[in-house]
């Protein structure tokens, strides 16, 4: 049975949907059995770093226990940014970028169940009734080569989770922008600026509503920052963000 689920992890990603549901759940990172689909061993578990505790009300980067609530940091005290709150389920280590990677080009969508709980606990604060699921859009091609947008898969796990709105088509894509790895913040944000459009035939239903953005990884911000510039100047009366995982720099908080 430990070699089939080794030859099970080994194989495409569409094999892998269809033959899941009568063989055994795998890790989606060591290949050998756990108990359910998405879940993880022990020990991987324990490497896994869970954003908890004081972190900047604004763009949820973690902050010292000391800090008083509603704290923000001194990046977001200097200088706000367009998004109103941002929020991520996982920092972005050696093991959540492995889980990513397998889940985006590996088609290991089992463990969507398990992200989207982990998001919807993370976002609690953000995800109301009154709002909208809109996740980040790829641009056609890359969705094409990908089959399938991650962000998406992620917008409507947490929908059916929530009972939330999700949007889909409510922004797109206009540019195959290259990708972000490896640019810096200013290299980002030129990289993402004027890719995102909101449809002409949507701009009535997006007027005053609340937003929240999904992605799976928050690195700098600039393409959730490039997404919410074009919500909010479509009409859109607030945007939020929420992610499987973020990368995290050490910053001191403001008192």
């Amino acid at each position: 049975m430990r070699r089939i689920g080794k030859l099970l992890f080994a194989s495409s990603g569409k094999f892998r949907q269809i033959a899941g549901h009568f063989l055994p759940a795998l890790s989606p990172l060591s290949g050998n059995m756990v108990s359910s689909p998405g879940a993880l061993e022990p020990d991987e578990w324990q490497q896994l770093e869970f954003l908890h505790g004081q972190i900047c009300i604004c763009c949820g980067t973690p902050l010292p226990q000391m800090a008083l609530p509603d704290t923000r940091c001194l990046y977001c005290e200097s200088k706000p940014g367009i998004l109103t709150r941002s929020r991520s389920a996982l920092v972005y280590n050696d093991l959540s970028k492995r889980l990513i990677l397998n889940f985006k080009h590996g088609g290991r969508t089992d463990s969507i169940q398990v992200f989207s709980g982990w998001m919807a606990h993370a976002g609690a604060e953000l995800l109301q009734p009154s709002t909208i699921l809109v996740p980040v859009p790829l641009h056609t091609f890359r969705r094409m080569q990908r089959k399938f947008n991650q962000s998406s898969l992620l917008a409507i796990a947490i929908a059916r989770r929530t009972q939330m709105q999700y949007r889909p088509h409510w922004l797109v894509r206009q540019r195959n922008t290259p990708t972000q790895g490896f640019k810096s913040g200013a290299g980002r944000a030129k990289n993402v600026k004027g890719a995102f459009l909101v449809p002409k035939r949507v701009l009535p239903q997006i007027q005053g509503k609340r937003i929240v953005l999904i992605d799976d990884v928050r690195a700098s911000g600039a393409t959730l920052e490039a997404c919410a510039k074009a919500l909010l100047a479509a009409g859109a009366a607030q945007i939020d963000a929420l992610t499987l995982a973020r990368v995290v720099k050490p910053l001191k908080p403001v008192a």
